[in-house]
């Protein structure tokens, strides 16, 4: 199974904190955070919703459910949208008259990455909601014509017929490109609603960033699932037109044009993260760059350091965005034989891929001109950092030796009767801790887990 794919963001209007719990009850709308308001009920966020268009009854719907309600207690003004639909049409050219008539349904093919980087481009553009207007692109600017964008139909769809290209899915399989649809037959042109799916914020899976068609513009916000009201109505799709990610036509261009040949194979051997993280998709580029705060930079940073990149790091790597991550990006990207807008420090899906497979060159060492420099002569890459599931009660595999028997390595085997071997024991735990607290550490720092920076200290 797939790791699920997170993006981060910052705490919307919707925060329960006792402060925002007091602007809401004593006015509908929140003042400016330069007049008193608090700064998390201000950020200016676009997200991406698709209203639909109302054609008949005789349509199968997806979900029945009733109209849309009024805003719900509790949710900011403005995260709930109201959004009438447009009917069906077929795309529209730049006079405003249909582009070409109606003719056989078919589902085009694209990817995921595709489906995310077509929906960004109106929440950049910030696109106004309109159920009768058509953006440049010839779709509807209600939210089912903007996830006929995003999956480039070839015509303008609503949620009563957008179920039509996809297929049902469960909440546990949602992956970015996806929808969440709510059609309400009873009242199709004020009760439905669609937004594309863009990734869960974190591992709770209580709030996803939703991108979404509505008013003013287009937006991208994180979203309680499956929406702020109704959400037993609101139902998971997946596109039927997916196909498989071509990780050269990443959002990073020609990225990976030149270099990207020869398997490295660094970074394959035991313990590696590349070697169990082969089959990671690419995140997104909203996990990088600067403000990015989450697992996927700590992986990222993990995954460089195998291939080259420690000198870059002073302490870590870390989940938050850092100058360290962009310049050991950069450094693998020019390996490759990338250059300017290819080698901008910011990783997309061929540097992601190359880093995960362990494919590609390692990063020349300081000063060196090949690709594979030899490591100085008692030295050692600090290993990456497996993860904290592999070391708890039941726990069995390879990192559990390697951690013992670097503790018996620096003098902290003492608890080992036997081994150490693959099997978490107590004797690994109490090992763990000894040598925390012999870095000054106490409470819940020295636990006998081995963390990040425990890892990196004892392998150090």
């Amino acid at each position: 199974m797939e790791s699920p794919v997170f993006e981060e963001f910052d705490p919307a209007s919707d925060c329960d904190c006792p402060g925002c719990v007091h602007w809401r009850r004593v006015s509908p709308r929140s003042l400016p955070a330069g007049l008193g308001g608090h700064p998390a009920a201000h950020r200016t966020v676009v997200v991406a919703t698709a209203a639909a268009a109302a054609l008949g009854a005789g349509h199968a719907v997806p979900a029945l459910a009733a109209s849309h309600a009024p805003e719900r207690p509790g949710v900011p003004a403005g995260d709930e949208p109201l959004t009438p639909q447009g009917r069906k049409a077929p795309l529209h050219g730049p006079g405003g008259r249909p582009a070409k008539p109606e003719g056989k349904i078919v589902t085009p093919r694209t990817t995921r990455a595709d489906i995310i980087r077509r929906a960004r481009t109106w929440v950049a553009a910030k696109v106004p909601y309109s159920m009768n207007g058509f953006w440049s692109d010839g779709y509807r600017q209600d939210c089912s014509g903007y996830v006929s964008m995003a999956w480039k139909l070839p015509g303008n769809e609503w949620t009563g017929s957008l179920h039509e290209f996809a297929t049902r899915i469960s909440k546990a399989e949602l992956q970015p490109g996806d929808i969440l649809l709510f059609h309400n037959p009873s009242d199709p042109q004020n009760g439905s609603h669609v937004v594309l799916f863009g990734g869960w914020t974190d591992y709770t899976h209580t709030y996803y960033i939703a991108y979404e068609q509505t008013r003013p513009t287009t937006r991208r916000l994180a979203t309680p699932y499956a929406y702020w009201a109704y959400s037993d109505h609101y139902v998971p799709y997946r596109y039927d037109g997916l196909e498989a990610e071509d990780t050269d036509h990443a959002e990073e261009g020609k990225e990976g044009g030149a270099g990207g040949g020869s398997a490295a194979g660094a970074g394959a051997g035991s313990g590696s993260v590349g070697a169990g993280t082969s089959a990671m998709p690419y995140p997104g580029r909203a996990a990088f760059g600067p403000g990015a705060d989450n697992r996927y930079v700590t992986l990222l940073g993990r995954l460089l350091i195998q291939r080259g990149a420690g000198r870059f790091y002073t302490s870590g790597p870390g989940p938050r965005w850092s100058e360290a991550d962009r310049r050991a990006t950069r450094a693998f990207q020019r390996a490759q034989g990338w250059r300017g807008a290819d080698a901008d420090g910011l990783p997309g899906p061929r540097t992601w891929s190359l880093l995960t497979t362990g494919r590609g060159r390692d990063i020349p060492g300081a000063g060196a001109g090949s690709a594979r420099p030899p490591a100085p002569s008692g030295s050692s890459r600090v290993p990456a950092y497996p993860g904290r599931g592999m070391f708890r009660p039941g726990a069995s595999n390879v990192h559990v030796t390697r951690l013992g028997r670097q503790l018996v390595k620096k003098g902290f085997g003492r608890y080992y009767t036997t081994g150490p071997g693959p099997r978490w024991g107590e004797a690994d735990r109490r090992g763990v801790e000894a040598f925390q607290r012999a870095q000054g550490w106490r409470g819940g720092a020295a636990d006998g887990y081995p963390g990040p920076e425990t890892w990196r200290r004892l392998f150090s």
